[in-house]
């Protein structure tokens, strides 16, 4: 019995459009994140490693779409090839399957460098804009999910034997959100 074809799409926020990867193309199982690339903690992308199997063939738009550094590409390759698994990225007209020629892996490393490159200097720009946007006092940064009479409010709280978890969940923040801000 044939392998399916499994898709892997990925965009790094909610906001953003995944219509044009692998557009016009069918597949027997998609799984899409919508979550940066910096490292391989994605539910889709999980999921995905779990559900392929021998035989099977991923189909992925390029290689920034599955990794942002040579050391994960290399990786992910290594886990899905091992397990019979073919790669395919589109864009690149990349194919591994396992049994792959120097070339192929010469492409693929380069590609993958560019890639990390590539978000290395994003890093950069951006820390470089905060910095003078901090000098002329344009960047406060982030604002704190709980205000300062919150924090005070919820340590009256607690002091009369109230529960941490259900202040956090009550506040609308994550319990490690409401610790950190009661170190503060």
């Amino acid at each position: 019995m044939p392998g399916q074809n499994i898709a892997y799409i990925r965009v790094s926020t909610l906001e953003q459009n995944t219509a044009r990867q692998l557009d016009g193309m069918e597949f027997d199982r998609t799984f899409t994140d919508k979550a940066s690339a910096k490292d391989t903690k994605r539910p889709a992308l999980r999921e995905c490693l779990d559900f392929i199997r021998d035989g099977d063939t991923l189909h992925i738009h390029s290689i920034d779409r599955l990794c942002r550094n040579l050391r994960d590409c290399q990786d992910l390759l290594d886990t899905l090839t091992a397990k019979g698994v073919t790669v395919r990225f589109h864009r690149e007209n990349l194919t591994f399957s396992g049994q792959d020629d120097s070339m192929s892996k010469l492409m693929l490393q380069m590609m993958g460098a560019f890639a990390e490159f590539e978000r290395n200097l994003l890093r950069e720009r951006q820390a470089e804009g905060i910095a003078k946007a901090k000098t002329v006092g344009k960047y406060k940064g982030r604002k704190r999910a709980l205000s300062q009479a919150q924090i005070r409010e919820i340590r009256s709280r607690l002091a009369e034997g109230e529960k941490k978890a259900a202040l956090a969940v009550e506040y609308g923040v994550s319990r490690q959100t409401l610790y950190a801000a009661l170190k503060r």
